[in-house]
């Protein structure tokens, strides 16, 4: 790509939106408040491998994959085929679906903690669905989080954008740190139904925090929830679960499984889900849907009989390694850091150089004149290329001095071509010091 992208056709689809829709996109972290507004794109038309092509033609590198659904490539063959061959069949029935039976087992058969079997569509359902479980095998009412859980009442209330919440809801939720038992067991009492949390965000556990969490769960009588919407099926096939090999109560997961196709499992002990047969509802006409189900059996299988997860560390070491040599090349490293695991990783900015806002948004900028959309994060999927790779490391290698001589002469401000990048809500209370200056991105 030769300078910044020509986003004309872009800007007009925005226009129609803004008068119709409030606000334009139906997920905060691929809308425009998430990109140098002037210069990214706002829609994209087409994708294939890692690669997508917004509405005005111009072509990109993806490294946010669909904000994580996208773990083996767009346009993946195997699982497209799978979709095509169902959609021939049908797509939603007046009775259960055979698919239904064969995804569950084969979840029983991967992932540890899978006694019992949900089937959904979203992340923030299944998260709903296992506290509203824990709550009715429990027979309390407290919930303690940390980490992301969707939109529901209960998670949302403990953020910045929390109208419309009752005040009695909120109150029945807190949060604590990660990898600080003391803030856990600041907030453990016998009213406390269960703690979410996900196993890691990008920073790793210490000193068997996991198992820690655990063992302070079980002496308090509550159940242990891992939200592995980002872990699952991307640090092992088992998810986090089998990676440290901490089994929880109950988990959930959504994204990465299904490469694309809207489907969400919650997974645990029998003892705990028997209770939706009876006392517990959690049902949706669209639970049973046969497309995503058929994308979720051959999505898995590829992800097994390939080693997906294997893969997707490899690509994401070459990034986080290449990324983190640049910056010390430029003499960035107390400026700027990838972390994380290697099958995710994040680019973080020090505050103390500058508005971390300001130095995401001038990196985006110059990533995307060079043919990269980048949102601070390295979501890998299977079918990015060594080609991916070099051509992204090249662009960092050009762009990182930029930044270095912006952050000299304190012209970074001047330097955007558009409205900088903005958070998407900011949390509150103890869970603000796990995102510090990172942008919540679900």
């Amino acid at each position: 790509m030769n300078g910044y992208p020509k986003i004309d056709e872009s800007n007009k689809l925005y226009e129609r939106a803004s008068k119709i829709m409030f606000p334009v996109t139906q997920t905060m972290a691929k809308g425009p408040s998430q990109y140098v507004n002037g210069v990214a794109p706002k829609y994209i038309k087409k994708a294939k491998g890692a690669h997508v092509w917004d509405v005005d033609g111009n072509e990109y590198i993806d490294f946010n994959m669909g904000i994580g659904p996208i773990s083996l490539g767009y346009g993946y063959k195997v699982v497209d085929d799978a979709i095509v061959a169902q959609l021939k069949d049908g797509i939603t029935f007046s009775l259960m679906h055979p698919l239904e039976v064969e995804l569950s087992e084969l979840i029983h058969k991967i992932i540890p903690n899978a006694e019992g079997i949900r089937i959904a569509k979203t992340g923030a359902e299944v998260c709903s669905a296992a506290v509203r479980a824990s709550r009715a095998f429990t027979g309390r009412s407290k919930v303690v989080c940390c980490g992301y859980h969707g939109w529901h009442d209960w998670y949302i209330g403990t953020t910045s954008r929390a109208e419309g919440i009752p005040q009695e809801v909120r109150e029945l939720t807190s949060t604590f740190v990660y990898n600080d038992l003391e803030s856990l067991k600041s907030k453990l009492d016998e009213d406390v139904a269960c703690v979410i949390l996900e196993p890691f965000i990008f920073e790793a556990p210490k000193n068997d925090f996991l198992k820690e969490v655990q063992r302070l769960c079980k002496e308090n009588g509550s159940l242990l929830i891992f939200d592995e919407m980002w872990t699952g099926f991307r640090v092992a096939i088992g998810g986090a679960q089998e990676y440290f090999g901490v089994t929880p109560d109950l988990a959930v997961y959504s994204k990465a499984f299904a490469n694309g196709m809207p489907i969400a499992l919650l997974t645990g002990r029998k003892d705990v889900l028997q209770h939706f047969e009876k006392d517990v509802f959690f049902y949706s006409t669209f639970g049973g849907e046969a497309l995503s189900m058929a994308a979720a059996v051959a999505t898995i299988n590829e992800m097994i009989s390939k080693n997906v997860p294997q893969a997707l560390a490899k690509i994401g070491k070459q990034l986080k390694d290449g990324y983190n040599a640049l910056a010390a090349k430029y003499e960035l490293s107390t400026v700027t850091t990838c972390s994380g695991f290697d099958c995710r990783t994040i680019i973080t900015f020090n505050a103390s150089a500058g508005d971390p806002l300001i130095m995401k948004s001038f990196v985006q900028q110059e990533m995307i004149k060079r043919g990269i959309l980048w949102g601070g994060f390295h979501n890998v999927c299977f079918t990015h290329t060594q080609e991916d790779i070099e051509n992204t490391l090249k662009a960092y290698d050009e762009v990182l001095p930029l930044l270095a001589e912006g952050l000299k002469k304190n012209e970074l401000v001047s330097l955007l071509k558009g409205k900088p990048v903005e958070a998407v809500f900011r949390p509150v209370g103890a869970v603000q010091k796990v995102f510090k200056d990172k942008v919540v991105a679900k």
